[in-house]
């Protein structure tokens, strides 16, 4: 379906423009004036060089952070004014051209009676399944300015996590490229000269030395091919990466690893138990939501995992056993969800439980990038000092022959 921007005149003779959604010029034109608006102008929706194109910039994307921000904003608003109203609102006051079109075309398709949950539908990928999902449940239940409220909540919370992430080690990645940086400069320009003095007095050189100086001619005469070797085994690693097997054993090897396994098992323990605690107040099944969550997990293990835990339910199983047998999720979320199934209080259990993961993957978080920070300057100390020291000692023997 093709997206058409369009100026038409309202019945008080007032411009409006925006854009509409159709196969056809013809079935955009029907389409506005079922809205009882007269086209003056319509034309296939162009790009910000006015070039038509249905491939959207990587900087005009409805991305995660636009659909959280937006789900807050429609939470606010739909309390205080019709959806309608809300959508025309906020797609109106839109920076972003693709915020801004996709709002929009929602709320012309909500004009035409369509569902918001369906009309998010036809929006590509701009709206998660689950989100619609739980839209759609809201929608059906009569309590979507509740829905939404949770939505904007759980997204939040999931940016959150996002950033806290991305700014726990931005400053950690940052001072390992300069401390790899200076110690290439050093052993590519600074130990060749140093090497060049030494050649020239033609004594034996101490073993540290030696080492230093051909680790130096190993980088300069091999840095440039290893460069090349390394940036294909890395696209070489992204195709294998495509294969089903492979990237399962790779999954599997990572949620392994001491640190990031951990990490990566807690994040998604703490996402499920959020999201399942909000399928649980809207109404939705769990085992629907399951389904639709399954297919949005990245780690093919935890995938797998999930798909467990749907075929558990539908035999008939709970969520606490099938929990049990998927066997990735800490033993904490399980005794809640167990506790919650007896008391007849699964939400409230599933969202202390989240609390309490997000409590403890932030305080890991803290902790690791305290250490890290450190551990990373005492290695770049060390591995100075090394080649300092190594051209320190020449010059001390030296001396200690001259007299």
């Amino acid at each position: 379906m093709a997206t058409f921007d369009y100026a038409a005149l309202d019945l008080r003779g007032r411009t409006r423009t925006g854009t509409v959604s159709a196969a056809s010029a013809g079935e955009a034109r029907e389409r506005l004036e079922k809205r009882r608006l007269l086209p003056v102008k319509l034309a296939p929706a162009t790009t910000a060089s006015g070039k038509v194109s249905d491939r959207r910039s990587l900087l005009d994307r409805f991305t995660r952070k636009d659909v959280t921000l937006v789900t807050r904003q429609l939470a606010t608003l739909i309390t205080a004014a019709p959806l309608e109203e809300a959508l025309r609102t906020i797609g109106g006051q839109a920076e972003k051209p693709a915020v801004r079109r996709t709002l929009m075309a929602t709320h012309a398709l909500v004009l035409e009676g369509f569902r918001l949950s369906d009309a998010m539908a036809r929006q590509g990928d701009a709206f998660p399944p689950l989100y619609r999902a739980m839209v759609a449940a809201g929608e059906s239940s009569g309590a979507l300015p509740d829905i939404l409220e949770r939505l904007a909540d759980l997204l939040e919370r999931e940016q959150q996590v996002r950033s806290k992430l991305f700014t726990a080690l931005v400053y950690p990645a940052a001072l390992a490229l300069t401390a790899v940086a200076v110690v290439i400069a050093l052993m590519t320009f600074v130990v060749p000269k140093v090497v060049e003095q030494f050649d020239s007095m033609g004594r034996e050189l101490p073993t540290l030395t030696r080492v230093v100086i051909a680790i130096s001619d190993f980088i300069a005469g091999w840095g440039l091919p290893l460069l090349v070797l390394s940036i294909l085994a890395a696209a070489g690693f992204r195709l294998m990466l495509a294969r089903p097997g492979f990237r399962l054993r790779f999954d599997a090897l990572v949620l392994r690893m001491p640190l990031l396994g951990r990490l990566i098992r807690d994040i998604h323990a703490a996402r499920m138990a959020r999201t399942l605690s909000i399928m649980v107040n809207s109404g939705l099944p769990i085992l629907e939501g399951l389904t639709i969550t399954a297919r949005t997990v990245h780690n093919r293990v935890l995938r797998q995992a999930t798909e467990t835990m749907v075929a558990s339910i539908r035999e008939g199983g709970s969520l606490s056993s099938a929990m049990k047998r998927a066997a990735v999720f800490p033993p904490t979320l399980i005794y809640m969800a167990t506790s919650g199934e007896n008391s007849g209080r699964l939400a409230p259990m599933l969202e202390r439980a989240a609390d309490y993961l997000e409590r403890e993957f932030n305080t890991f978080t803290s902790a690791a990038m305290s250490l890290l920070e450190p551990m990373i300057i005492v290695a770049l100390g060390g591995v100075v000092a090394v080649i300092v020291l190594s051209i320190l000692l020449p010059i001390l023997q030296f001396n200690s022959l001259a007299f």
